[in-house]
C-alpha cells in the first residue's frame, strides 16, 4: 500500500456520456432546484476529506429531502451505471465518504433528511433519520429524559447515517456498546431503488436473518440508510469524572478492573492519555490547562454514572476507589471535577488529541483494537516495532482503554522531514498491524476501512471471510454502484 498523500486533479474533467447526461437531467427534475448543485464552490465541502489526504471529484452533488427521493435518484443511477457516494457529515478518517479524482461519480448527501421521525419514551427508542447531527439527537433524547449514549470527538458535526455505516464507537462504548448495539430497525434504499422498510422497535426478533447487520458498518457499499430506530437509556443524574496520573498500561488496567467492580459497573468512560498527547494539546489548544501541578507519563480520564436520583454514595464510592488505587501504588496524583465546567476542562484535553495533532504536523493514524487484557503486553510491543522502524518516531497512543480500541497513532520526529516520513508509511502500518494482529486484534476498531485501509483489509481479513463480503456486494449491488473502490 502506497501512502495516501492530498491527491492531485488533472486539468480534464469527466465528460459525462450521453446516457449519463440524461440521468442527471431526471435526478435534477426529481429532487428539484434545492436538492443538487453542480457548482464548484458548493461541492468543494463534500469532496475533500477531513484530513485532507483524498480530494475528488463528482458529477453533482444529489441532496434529497425523502426516501422516495433517495430511492428514485438510485433507480436513475443504477439504469445509467452512475456511481453513488453517500455522505453524511464527512468527518469520515478513512476516506470513505468523498469521491474519487476521476469525476465519473456523484455524491449523494442526507443532509437534508434530518427529522426525528418519533422519540418513544416508554419503549426506550426514537426514529430519526439519517442526516440528523449527531448531538441534536443526544439533546432530542435529553428532552425526553432519556439518554442516547453514543459520543464521539466529531458529535457536532457527524450524522447518525455516518455513524451507522461505520458503526461508530465512541467514548462510551464500554457500558453501551458501538452503534450496531444501539440500533434496532434500519430504513434503507438498496442499489435498485427498492426500499427496505426495517424500522422496527422490538428487542426480540426471530424471524430469519438480521438484515439491519449487513449494512450498519458496511460504508455505503450495499446501499443507503435513510432512517434508524435508535435505543435510548435512562438518563444519567449524576456523573462523577477523575483526571488521573497513573503508573502505567497494567495500573490502568487494574485500576479499571477495581471501578467497575466496585461501583457496580457504572464505569462509562475509561480513557487512556498519554503525556505527549498533553503536551500537543498545550501547545495548540491555548484554551486547555492541565489539571495537575507535576509532570506525569500516563493518565487515564475516568467516568462514573448513576441514572438514580437516590444514590448519593456515589461520590463516596468514588472517592474510595481512588484512595485505595493511590496507596496502592496504581494512582500517582488525581484531580475530580468539583462541577460540569471542571469536567469539560477535563474532555478538552482528550477531545482536542486528534487535532492537535493535525497542527503539529505529519502523522501515521491507526486505529485499532486488542482484547483488553493485552492492552499493556500490546503497547510495549508496538513501541519496540515502531523504534525498529524509526527510534526518533513520535508515539502517540491514546484512546479507549476500556473496550480495549487505541488510537496508537505515529508522529514525525521533531523538527523531522514530513514527505521522508510520509514515505515510510508502509513500513509503520506493517509494523503497527502486524502487531496488532499478533495480539487476536483488529486493524479497524471504529473508524471503518474506506479507500485508506482497504489494502491492508486485504492482507490481514481471512480469505473466506472476504470472499462472504464480495459475493454479498455482488448479491446486492450487482451493478457496483455503491461507493465503489471503498472497503473491498
Amino acid at each position: 500500500m502506497s501512502a495516501p498523500r492530498s491527491t492531485a486533479l488533472s486539468d480534464a474533467p469527466y465528460a459525462p456520456t450521453a446516457a449519463e447526461t440524461t440521468a442527471l437531467e431526471q435526478i435534477k427534475a426529481l429532487v428539484g432546484p434545492k436538492g443538487w448543485t453542480t457548482d464548484p464552490a458548493d461541492m468543494e465541502p463534500n469532496l475533500v476529506e477531513w484530513r485532507g489526504l483524498y480530494k475528488g471529484r463528482a458529477l453533482m452533488v444529489v441532496k434529497p429531502i425523502t426516501t422516495e427521493e433517495v430511492s428514485g435518484v438510485l433507480k436513475i443511477c443504477n439504469g445509467a451505471h452512475i456511481p453513488v457516494v453517500p455522505q453524511g457529515g464527512n468527518t469520515s478518517l478513512c476516506g470513505g465518504s468523498v469521491p474519487f479524482e476521476t469525476g465519473n461519480e456523484i455524491v449523494l448527501s442526507l443532509a437534508r433528511m434530518n427529522k426525528v421521525r418519533s422519540v418513544d419514551p416508554l419503549n426506550y427508542t426514537m426514529t430519526v433519520e439519517a442526516g440528523c447531527v449527531l448531538q441534536s439527537l443526544q439533546e432530542e433524547a435529553a428532552r425526553a429524559d432519556r439518554y442516547f449514549p453514543l459520543s464521539l470527538a466529531a458529535e457536532g458535526s457527524c450524522m447518525i447515517g455516518g455513524n451507522l455505516g461505520t458503526n461508530a464507537g465512541g467514548t462510551n462504548v464500554l457500558r453501551y456498546g458501538n452503534t450496531r448495539e444501539l440500533t434496532l430497525g434500519l430504513e434503507v434504499v438498496l442499489p435498485d431503488g427498492r426500499i427496505w422498510n426495517g424500522l422496527g422497535s422490538l428487542r426480540k426478533d426471530n424471524t430469519g436473518y438480521d438484515l439491519k447487520h449487513l449494512f450498519v458498518g458496511s460504508e455505503g457499499t450495499l446501499g443507503i440508510i435513510t432512517a434508524a430506530v435508535l435505543k435510548l437509556f435512562p438518563k444519567p443524574r449524576d456523573i462523577r469524572t477523575a483526571f488521573c496520573a497513573i503508573r502505567d498500561v497494567d495500573a490502568a488496567l487494574e485500576l479499571l478492573q477495581r471501578a467497575r467492580a466496585e461501583s457496580g459497573d457504572s464505569v462509562e468512560t475509561f480513557e487512556l492519555i498519554p503525556r505527549l498527547v498533553i503536551d500537543l494539546v498545550l501547545k495548540h489548544m491555548p484554551d486547555c490547562q492541565d489539571p495537575l501541578g507535576e509532570r506525569y507519563e500516563m493518565y487515564t480520564l475516568i467516568e462514573l454514572v448513576t441514572t438514580s436520583d437516590n444514590d448519593e454514595g456515589i461520590e463516596e464510592r468514588f472517592e474510595a476507589i481512588l484512595g485505595t488505587a493511590m496507596e496502592d501504588g496504581l494512582i500517582l496524583d488525581a484531580a475530580l471535577a468539583q462541577n460540569e465546567h471542571q469536567r469539560q476542562e477535563f474532555w478538552k484535553l482528550r477531545e482536542n488529541a486528534s487535532e492537535s495533532q493535525k497542527v503539529e504536523g505529519a502523522s501515521i493514524k491507526h486505529d485499532v483494537s486488542v482484547p483488553v487484557a493485552s492492552l499493556p503486553a500490546f503497547y510495549k510491543a508496538a513501541a519496540e516495532a515502531i523504534r525498529n522502524v524509526d527510534e526518533n518516531a513520535r508515539i502517540v497512543a491514546f484512546g479507549h482503554a476500556g473496550d480495549g480500541n487505541l488510537h496508537y497513532n505515529v508522529a514525525e520526529p521533531e523538527g523531522g522531514d514530513s514527505d521522508a516520513f510520509l514515505n515510510r508509511w508502509d513500513d509503520y502500518n506493517r509494523a503497527v498491524h502486524d502487531v496488532v494482529v499478533s495480539f487476536g486484534g483488529s486493524i479497524s476498531a471504529e473508524h471503518g476501512i474506506g479507500r485508506l485501509k482497504r489494502e491492508e483489509l486485504a492482507h490481514y481479513k481471512d480469505p473466506v471471510a472476504l470472499d462472504l463480503m464480495r459475493t454479498l456486494k455482488a448479491a446486492i449491488d450487482p451493478n457496483g454502484i455503491m461507493n465503489p473502490g471503498k472497503m473491498i
